[in-house]
């Protein structure tokens, strides 16, 4: 039977970012709620729960690359919607967060979990805002910390 690892989903003891846009607030709000509420109801405590705003989705990876290189933090939780529109942006902008989000990952061997929700339609982005389940903020704040406990068996030697 080989053996088995696998992180846990106490956030106690755990310093966590949380970085969320502005942008489309309404929907943001839901998520950032979700997330929040997650990690104080899995034991982070407030003061190790620090939350960065930014304008948009676009600007989330490089936050997060800064935030994952200072070793501030055990894991990163980001934040955001976009939303299908007229035009392709929305088809360039959701694959270049989501590139480089995976890419900053790999890179700084860190967690950031993705709560980055990409929708076709606003009731879509609301459905997946709302609190209870399946908001995919507090879906992407659960992941942390289980990243957050796994990395840190593994640094620790756990083998």
């Amino acid at each position: 039977m080989p053996r088995s690892f696998e992180g846990n989903h106490d956030a106690s003891g755990f310093r966590f970012a949380v970085i969320a846009s502005r942008f489309n607030d309404d929907i943001v709000e839901g998520l950032l709620a979700g997330a929040l509420d997650c990690l104080k109801r899995h034991g982070a405590a407030d003061d190790a729960v620090s939350l960065y705003r930014v304008p948009g989705a676009f600007e989330i990876p490089t936050l997060a690359r800064e935030l994952a290189g200072s070793r501030s933090f055990d894991a990163i939780v980001t934040i955001g919607c976009l939303l299908r529109g007229d035009t392709p942006h929305f088809d360039f902008i959701s694959a270049q967060v989501t590139s480089e989000l995976s890419r900053v990952s790999v890179e700084t061997q860190f967690p950031i979990a993705f709560g980055v929700i990409t929708c076709n339609t606003v009731e879509q982005a609301e459905e997946r805002s709302l609190s209870g389940s399946g908001n995919k903020g507090w879906e992407a704040a659960l992941a942390a910390i289980e990243m957050a406990s796994l990395w840190r068996q593994i640094r620790n030697g756990v083998s």
